[in-house]
């Protein structure tokens, strides 16, 4: 079911982690940033548009793990973007042989295990470096690329409309996954991250997360010092008084203490690797 969280932009909650679908509507029809998860979700999707006239004519992915990179067939054949580092990065990884088919084996250890479309997952087009905002005839849509998370990770700001889509930060359930592959020091990355999104955080009135739940004004700020502070921690070697870890954590997420403890253990051993133990 779609939400409506502010003029012309509506929200549709997977019922796998929590995940956001943003639709965001323009002259022609609508743009879908991040479309998931199952196959059923992504249908009945595809049904309220049509059913309430509004064509697709243009996707965003945030960034390139799977479940950002989804699509259906009924959506139609609208061009589907990213940054060009995000599209390079999932060019790379669906090269690989077997990629789509390792996805589908790690999904048998969930609740949607063969739900999942798979056969036009990461078709996306890179947009030109330095591309500021997304090509097409909606409200405009300012993209804020970054590092933190994923390669050729973006926030998108509707200033119009004033709409903060966060990808996979800023979430009220999941606490700060560094990227620590891709990048020579991911926390730092994540750090700048959050001083971009930070500055264009006046006359946000409503923050999308790629997981959980969508916050008000009260929450934009809060949830960028909320992710500022696991990360200082993270860095500083301080134990974590985040509430989304711990006994604290929300029902059903008590597996995000997991992610913690695995972040904590990565960041050891590159300490050692270079040197200096966190």
């Amino acid at each position: 079911m779609l939400k409506q969280v502010a003029e012309g932009v509506w929200v549709h909650e997977s019922e796998f982690v929590q995940t956001n679908t943003v639709v965001v509507r323009g002259r022609a029809g609508v743009l879908l940033i991040d479309p998931g998860v199952t196959g059923s979700e992504l249908d009945c999707l595809a049904n309220d548009l049509r059913e309430a006239g509004r064509p697709v004519v243009a996707g965003f992915s945030t960034h390139p793990d799977w479940d950002h990179l989804l699509w259906h067939a009924g959506l139609g054949e609208a061009p589907r973007y990213g940054t060009a580092r995000c599209a390079a990065t999932i060019r790379e990884q669906l090269s690989e042989a077997g990629a789509k088919d390792r996805i589908a084996d790690h999904l048998l250890e969930t609740e949607i295990a063969g739900q999942v479309p798979m056969d036009l997952l990461g078709l996306i087009t890179g947009l030109p470096a330095e591309t500021t905002r997304i090509p097409w005839d909606g409200p405009e849509i300012r993209i804020i690329e970054h590092r933190a998370h994923a390669p050729g990770h973006a926030a998108l700001l509707i200033e119009e409309r004033g709409v903060l889509v966060a990808g996979d930060m800023l979430s009220d359930v999941l606490v700060p996954m560094l990227d620590m592959e891709g990048t020579a020091d991911p926390i730092e990355e994540y750090l700048t991250a959050l001083d971009l999104i930070e500055g264009v955080a006046d006359g946000v009135d409503v923050v999308v997360p790629g997981h959980g739940s969508v916050g008000g004004s009260d929450q934009v700020r809060a949830r960028i010092d909320l992710d500022r502070a696991y990360v200082l921690a993270l860095r500083d070697g301080h134990v974590s008084t985040d509430p989304r870890v711990g006994p604290s954590a929300k029902p059903g997420w008590e597996w995000v203490s997991d992610v913690h403890e695995g972040q904590l253990e990565r960041l050891a051993r590159r300490g050692e690797r270079e040197g200096t133990p966190r």
